[in-house]
């Protein structure tokens, strides 16, 4: 059961349903943890999985599969609404450091949180340009390898 909650990206939530490096502790974190996450997270999910059926590492039956638990998963998922205050953080992050558009989304809703609970969540992450931006925006990070 999760004892506590942090910010999960889409990189980490990935791992919970595909085998990859980092997969494992991906899950042992997710058991754990409960997860907040923005509200783009499930669509970015199921891209990477529609990406990896694309590219013949997974095949339909297990994709089906995979899209199947993941809506079962985030009906317990705290999602954050991408409202204008996010997307006007997001774009000044992505003015003072080089992230991906959904990465500074990412980072932006992580702050968010971080200041509405006003005590440290940790911010879940195996992107790494991703894990330098939270740093530099003091984010405790998770680093998932």
């Amino acid at each position: 059961m999760a004892s506590g909650g942090a910010y999960f990206d889409t990189s980490v939530l990935v791992k919970r349903y595909v085998d990859e490096p980092g997969s494992t502790r991906a899950r042992q974190l997710l058991r754990r943890l409960s997860v907040v996450s923005s509200a783009l997270a499930p669509i970015e999910a199921i891209s990477a999985v529609r990406r990896r059926l694309r590219v013949g590492e997974v095949d339909e039956r297990a994709a089906r599969a995979v899209i199947r638990r993941l809506a079962n998963d985030r009906a317990g998922w705290q999602l954050i609404d991408v409202e204008p205050t996010i997307l006007a953080r997001a774009e000044s992050l992505v003015r003072d450091v080089t992230l991906r558009t959904l990465d500074a989304i990412h980072v932006a809703s992580a702050l968010a949180v971080v200041e509405g609970m006003a005590r440290r969540v940790p911010f879940v992450t195996a992107d790494a340009t991703q894990r330098a931006a939270a740093q530099r925006f003091h984010l405790e990070v998770v680093w998932v390898e």
